[in-house]
C-alpha cells in the first residue's frame, strides 16, 4: 500500500473553503475550486501548524469558527527551531519580504517536515512563479527538500474535475 502524500494546508485554503460566495469572478472561481479539491482531500494526510490555527481565529468571530471548525482533524506540526532557522534564512536572504515572516515560517514548518505539497492562494509570496525559484534554492542550500508549492486547481485529479 502506498503512502498518501502529505499536504500542508495554509490558511488562506480554509479561507477560501469557508468563506460566503464572493461576488469577484475570480475569488468565486478559486472558492469553488478549493471546495471541489476539498471533497477529494482523502487522498492526502492534510497537516499545518500553529500559525495557520493562529491565522484562521483572527477577526470575524463566526468566521473564524468556520476556519477553525474545517482544520478540526487536520494534523498539527511542530514549529521547531530547525524551522525558526529556516523562516529566518528566507527572509534574511531574499526569499521573501521581511514583512513576510509567518509566510516564510508556513513555508520553512512544510519544508522541515517534509511535507510533499504546500497548498495556498497566496501568490504574492508563496506561490509565486518569481520568486519560488529562490525559495526552494534557499531550502536546497539549508539541506532541505522543499515542499511543491501549489493552489488546489493545481492539486486536483482527473477524478475531481468529474
Amino acid at each position: 500500500m502506498s503512502r498518501r502524500p502529505t499536504v500542508y494546508i495554509e490558511t488562506s485554503v480554509v479561507s477560501y473553503l469557508t468563506a460566503r460566495p464572493s461576488r469577484d469572478l475570480v475569488r468565486a472561481a478559486h472558492q469553488a475550486v478549493t471546495q471541489q479539491w476539498w471533497e477529494g482531500r482523502h487522498r492526502f494526510l492534510l497537516v499545518a501548524a500553529d500559525p495557520v490555527v493562529q491565522e484562521a481565529a483572527a477577526g470575524d468571530p463566526a468566521a473564524a469558527e468556520r476556519r477553525l471548525a474545517a482544520l478540526e482533524g487536520v494534523r498539527l506540526l511542530e514549529l521547531s527551531d530547525a524551522a525558526l532557522d529556516l523562516a529566518s534564512r528566507l527572509i534574511a536572504y531574499g526569499g521573501l519580504p521581511p514583512r513576510a515572516g509567518v509566510d516564510a515560517t508556513h513555508i520553512a514548518i512544510a519544508t522541515v517536515h517534509g511535507v510533499d505539497f504546500l497548498l495556498t492562494w497566496n501568490c504574492r509570496h508563496i506561490a509565486n512563479a518569481v520568486t519560488r525559484p529562490r525559495i526552494e534554492q534557499l531550502c536546497r542550500d539549508a539541506g532541505y527538500t522543499p515542499a511543491t508549492i501549489c493552489t488546489p486547481d493545481q492539486l486536483l485529479d482527473e477524478e475531481d474535475e468529474t
